[in-house]
């Protein structure tokens, strides 16, 4: 496998976290996945900088347009600090406010997510070391 198939893969697997993320935390009316609510608005980000970063990285790295893959690197890492800091929902909270824990509907526990968003990490720095290198 050489370095344009495995970005390929990695970004198909990108682009599946940015959807599932959603899928999971956006029907949700109060996002308490896991044991503290989540904000909508870093959601809202996680999923916006996503589509964008799509939009952006695809055609550059398929057009070698270093401009449209610097924005799309960017808009990766904005994504990757967003579903980092939705991992923070897991966080016990010891608060008088605070919720009960709930597990979601597809896995017990944060697994899924952590896997995902440790991933999503991953994937920014092999992206970044794509850019740099001039790999694309």
């Amino acid at each position: 496998m050489d370095w344009s198939e495995f970005t390929w893969l990695l970004t198909a697997l990108a682009a599946v976290e940015v959807f599932l993320t959603r899928l999971r935390l956006g029907k949700k009316s109060e996002f308490t996945s896991g044991r503290t609510a989540v904000s909508t608005t870093l959601l809202t980000m996680h999923t916006s900088c996503g589509v964008i970063a799509l939009a952006l990285w695809i055609p550059g790295v398929a057009t070698n347009h270093e401009t449209l893959a610097l924005g799309g690197l960017a808009a990766w890492w904005l994504v990757t600090i967003a579903g980092l800091l939705l991992l923070t929902r897991w966080l016990p909270s010891h608060g008088r406010h605070s919720v009960g824990k709930v597990t979601d509907e597809w896995s017990e526990g944060p697994g899924l997510s952590l896997l995902a968003h440790l991933g999503m990490l991953c994937g920014a720095l092999y992206f970044t070391f794509v850019v740099m290198t001039e790999r694309l």
